[in-house]
């Protein structure tokens, strides 16, 4: 019994002095440019931990592997082969996930749509002109990710010609690489951006949450857009798909960057944008632009099956009118 009186004030006090030292915490912040974005990391510690060489070098490490700016990138390579290309982790990972997603949405999500992305001015290289009909039937053949297997540590391709292109998953990877490493060096409170992809874990030193602003109409029966609701994350990454920056147009018609992997042409969807939350970064990531592709519908179906994502949909009706929805689970982070 004395042991324990003598010891409770002990423990009062160092309880104290760690609450102290966790009020005392700074702010550092680490800012660049990767993957033809700008990225933002934010932490907060009683010392800089982690430099922007690190960070760098990270994004240098997953540039090399599926970049498909990089001349010797390991995806690159694999474009270029005619049989099958190496896999480094981060590659691997990212494949994984890729043929997980692509089982559960049927062929939605599919990254075997290089050839047509490229076709439509949407890869690597920007193109003066639509492609027609006839050259888009000719790529079909080579789309589909059953034309893919992943043997070890090495990915096979079924035909020649086929290529692949991760972005719509690897810039949420990302973000969890970067995450997992502020964790490993002792970094519990964390924000992370690249891109418009989004994680934060923990909160700040005055126990406030991270908020962020989310994009919706504005006022009802009206089609303006703008920062509607403010959403809080803890421990979830957030990520949005949506037709706004990235499309090219001719004839006054607009075609957006996400592609039907089945007619080879871009979607033509009444969602608008769509934000996905999520655990990790590359799960929301992976899902978002699929759930776009859907249509309001059968993407509302589909989240109430998928109790580990949930999403905020901006859409457009019938009559044209721009509206919002969101499952329970994302109207639960959002505070007015």
């Amino acid at each position: 019994m004395k042991r324990l009186l003598i010891s409770s004030p002990i423990i009062i006090i160092c309880l104290a002095f760690l609450s102290f030292q966790e009020a005392r915490q700074n702010n550092f912040t680490i800012r660049g440019r990767a993957q033809g974005t700008s990225y933002h990391v934010s932490y907060y510690h009683s010392k800089e931990i982690v430099s922007k060489y690190q960070i760098d070098s990270i994004l240098e490490q997953i540039d090399y592997s599926m970049s498909l700016y990089v001349p010797n990138s390991l995806i690159t390579q694999f474009n270029k082969s005619s049989k099958a290309g190496k896999l480094d982790a981060h590659f691997s990972n990212v494949l994984q996930k890729a043929f997980l997603i692509s089982k559960d949405t049927k062929g939605i999500f599919d990254i075997t749509v290089e050839p047509l992305l490229d076709a439509w001015g949407f890869s690597a290289v920007r193109r003066d002109s639509l492609p027609t009909k006839e050259k888009i039937d000719s790529l079909l053949p080579f789309v589909g990710m059953g034309k893919l297997k992943l043997e070890g540590n090495r990915l096979v391709k079924k035909q020649a010609a086929v290529q692949i292109n991760v972005n719509g998953i690897a810039q949420g990877y990302t973000v969890d690489v970067l995450a997992d490493f502020l964790k490993e060096h002792g970094i519990r409170n964390f924000f992370i951006e690249l891109g418009g992809e989004i994680r934060a874990e923990g909160r700040k030193p005055d126990n406030s949450q991270f908020m962020i602003g989310i994009e919706g109409p504005l006022e009802k029966g009206i089609s303006k857009v703008g920062i509607k609701h403010r959403i809080y994350l803890e421990n979830m990454a957030v990520t949005t798909s949506g037709g706004y920056n990235q499309f090219v147009r001719e004839d006054d018609k607009q075609y957006i960057h996400i592609l039907n992997p089945t007619t080879g042409f871009p979607i033509e969807s009444d969602i608008l944008s769509i934000t996905v939350l999520a655990k990790d970064a590359i799960t929301a990531d992976g899902y978002d632009n699929a759930l776009m592709a859907m249509g309001m519908n059968e993407a509302l179906r589909f989240l109430r099956n998928r109790p580990f994502i949930d999403a905020y949909i901006v859409y457009r009706t019938s009559d044209g009118i721009v509206q919002d929805t969101m499952t329970k689970g994302f109207k639960a982070i959002i505070k007015n």
